[in-house]
Order: C-alpha cells, then sequence, then structure tokens
C-alpha cells in the first residue's frame, strides 16, 4: 500500500478513479483531481508548502514533486504529464505539459500551456516558458514551436497513462 501521511494536520486528497502504485509516497497538504496516476517510488511532499495537481495527471516512476517552505507553493494543470525521475519544485506547470524525463522544473517558473520540457533539462528558477514550444537544455532555452502533432501527443498522452493505471485494477 502506498505511504499516505498527514503533516501538521494537513490529509492527501485525491478524486475519483486515481491510482496511487503501492510504493508512491505522498505527504501532507496535496490534492489531486479526478484520473491522476502517482506510478512506482514517485514522491509527492506537501510537507512544506501546499501542492495542487489537476485532474488527469499523470506522476511517472521516480519523479519528485516539492515545495520551498514558505516560498513557493507548486501548482500543477490538468492533462500534465511528469515523466520518470523528473522534478518539479515550487513552481507552476498549466494544463497540456509534458516534463521530460529526468527534467528539472525550479522555483517560481511558469511553464504555460502546451509546452513541452525536454528530457534531462533545467529550468531555472523564476523562468517563463512561453505556451506553444519546446524547451530543452541547461539551462532550457526556448527551442522550437510545437508542431499540431506535439499538441496532440500532448492532449492524448494523460489518456494513455488512464489506460494504463486501469490495467492494474483488472
Amino acid at each position: 500500500m502506498a505511504l499516505i501521511l498527514p503533516v501538521k494536520d494537513k490529509v492527501p486528497a485525491w478524486g475519483a478513479d486515481c491510482f496511487i502504485a503501492e510504493n508512491a509516497t505522498i505527504v501532507g497538504d496535496v490534492t489531486m483531481g479526478d484520473n491522476c496516476s502517482v506510478w512506482f517510488n514517485a514522491v509527492i511532499r506537501g510537507d512544506v508548502h501546499y501542492i495542487r495537481i489537476g485532474n488527469n495527471t499523470n506522476i511517472q516512476d521516480g519523479a519528485v514533486i516539492h515545495a520551498t517552505y514558505l516560498r513557493a507553493a507548486t501548482e500543477i494543470g490538468n492533462n500534465v504529464s511528469i515523466g520518470h525521475n523528473a522534478l518539479v519544485h515550487g513552481c507552476t506547470l498549466k494544463d497540456n505539459v509534458l516534463v521530460g524525463m529526468g527534467a528539472i522544473v525550479m522555483d517560481h517558473a511558469v511553464v504555460e500551456e502546451f509546452v513541452i520540457i525536454g528530457a534531462g533539462s533545467v529550468v531555472l528558477e523564476k523562468t517563463i516558458c512561453e505556451s506553444g514550444y519546446l524547451y530543452a537544455g541547461t539551462p532550457a532555452k526556448k527551442i522550437k514551436p510545437l508542431s499540431q502533432e506535439q499538441k496532440d501527443m500532448l492532449r492524448q498522452l494523460p489518456h494513455n497513462y488512464i489506460m494504463y493505471a486501469g490495467w492494474f485494477n483488472e
């Protein structure tokens, strides 16, 4: 069973039809919407500030979601995919975003709608990632506009993870 813990009277909560892997950890002031999935070894630590996650969002294996004490909460929108071993810390991810495997998004960064953060990239503190672009590198820079195919993938990928999560309920 997943490790779900209250911190200072704040208890994690989630909506309908969510999948939480047996070895995932969710603590403190964390709220998730419907149809979310938190995969194996993922950690969502709402101990030092709140974390809000919308609907249809997947937090893949080994990802860490955290915040900064009294400074930076974490807000994640709808239809967001956070790749394996990514770190999302004290920032805002709007709807239809993909944070690639091993990427880092730091405090007070804002990733607008329909953005891909490339695998292994580092989005520095206070960076604004403009809607409709691929960002990659260390530090992450705007690389190119997203194609229609990439935008369609951002819409579809969360639904794939809803399907994958369903396999564990069969």
